[in-house]
């Protein structure tokens, strides 16, 4: 099913770099809902959230030509986007933005899930088997995990939040991303 998934939003991208307006609603419509959890989970901020939002939209437009699947699953590559955009606007508004808690969980806006009841419980499913990978890792990868993907902190940043060294916090991501790697890919 993930497999039919990612076909799927490869060719709405494909269809994007053609210059396709449609390929892009339908892109919003089966992805606007998760990319804004990440975006919400960043900025806490739900307004900033939605801004961002857009913009994430309007980069995969004009970046659709980019998207090469040989080097990232066509979600990833959105979930970059969202991301990279979060942590910009999270650098630029610095003293409005809360830090989210890494253990805070924010879910989907209620406007904005899916009729598919498929599509929900395979996100579920995912959701399910991520929270269990989480807990393999130990507290300190745990904690350098969320507070760097889920808040959007640089490693600078984490070492800060966590008092530990620079290098220490880098391998504590680096390894946490290879452990949940290996325990999410089947």
């Amino acid at each position: 099913m993930a497999n039919e998934v990612t076909v799927v939003l490869e060719q709405l991208i494909e269809r994007c770099a053609a210059g396709d307006a449609s390929a892009l609603e339908l892109l919003y419509k089966n992805t606007a809902a998760q990319l804004f959890g990440v975006l919400r989970r960043i900025l806490v901020r739900q307004d900033l959230a939605q801004e961002a939002l857009q913009d994430v939209y309007v980069s995969i437009w004009r970046n659709a030509k980019e998207y090469r699947a040989a080097k990232a699953a066509a979600f990833t590559w959105m979930v970059s986007i969202a991301r990279y955009r979060a942590i910009d606007i999270k650098r630029s508004r610095k003293r409005e933005v809360l830090f989210a808690d890494p253990a805070e969980y924010v879910p989907e806006d209620v406007d904005n899930v899916d009729a598919d009841l498929g599509q929900a419980a395979d996100r579920d499913a995912d959701a399910r088997r991520l929270r269990d990978c989480m807990k393999e890792l130990s507290q300190q990868q745990r904690n350098a995990v969320c507070l760097a993907y889920m808040n959007g902190l640089t490693h600078e940043e984490v070492a800060g939040t966590l008092a530990a060294p620079l290098g220490t916090v880098k391998s504590w991501v680096r390894r946490g991303l290879e452990s949940l790697k290996r325990c999410i890919q089947p």
